[in-house]
């Protein structure tokens, strides 16, 4: 990698009592590019991306982002740098609308404070945002919705429409396609790949398919450890991959 790269990651480690879920943890991420993290379960994902993200602080190590330091920075100030994480299970407002939920992501990463729905209402730009938002994820006529509405995938697409209101420089996607049939999977996948014209994407999922055809380049983590990285025709021809994790699949 010739330019710099938007995260860089440097010897990385968290440990819970004597388990240790990353170990020397060393990964770059390029701007504009799907760069997406397998491994199988253990293999101390969640945990990195947890610490990428600033809901896990690490033991060890460094996190630099968009040229600065920010390993020991909270969450919402790493949110607020362009830093923005979904999570395995949809965390949302159900006494709230769709586009409620939007806009509320979009205020989070705002200077401005709004006391109140009202208030919150009024303001046209963040309303303006959270719409543009559900446009980009195909959910555009389902603001007014409840929550108890949406799909299991309109769900999760939800979630990735509150991570790119707030225009992040990075979205961290951990299993944006779990528990999803072949059709949502489908349309998830599509709109993964749609998000390289307008951010940098970090992947975790598990569809290792789905992985090497959204991938410009893949990392592995197994038992806290990157094994490799490189393009996703190294990484699928790689013999300690294949040993470790792929297998019969790398087939």
């Amino acid at each position: 990698m010739t330019a710099t790269p938007l995260l860089s990651v440097r010897g990385l480690e968290k440990r819970f009592g004597g388990v240790v879920a990353t170990d020397r943890v060393d990964l770059d991420v390029a701007r504009g590019e799907i760069h997406a993290l397998i491994g199988p379960n253990g293999a101390g994902k969640t945990t990195l991306v947890a610490q990428l993200g600033g809901q896990l602080a690490s033991d060890r190590g460094r996190i630099e982002f968009d040229g600065h330091d920010v390993t020991h920075l909270p969450a919402h100030v790493r949110a607020r740098r362009g830093l923005a994480r979904s999570f395995q299970t949809t965390r949302l407002f159900k006494s709230a609308t769709v586009l409620d939920n939007v806009a509320l992501a979009v205020l989070a990463v705002s200077p401005a404070a709004v006391n109140g729905w009202r208030a919150l209402r009024r303001n046209g730009g963040v309303y303006a945002r959270a719409r543009q938002a559900l446009v980009d994820v195909d959910l555009g006529t389902k603001g007014g919705e409840p929550i108890d509405r949406l799909s299991h995938g309109e769900r999760r697409a939800l979630e990735v429409a509150m991570t790119l209101a707030s225009r992040p420089k990075l979205m961290l996607l951990d299993e944006p396609m779990a528990g999803m049939g072949a059709e949502e999977s489908a349309r998830t996948e599509r709109l993964v790949a749609s998000l390289r014209a307008s951010t940098t994407v970090l992947l975790i999922e598990h569809d290792v398919d789905a992985v090497f055809r959204l991938a410009d380049r893949v990392s592995v983590l197994v038992s806290g450890r990157v094994i490799a990285t490189g393009t996703p025709a190294a990484v699928r021809g790689d013999a300690g991959v294949v040993a470790a994790y792929l297998g019969d699949d790398a087939a």
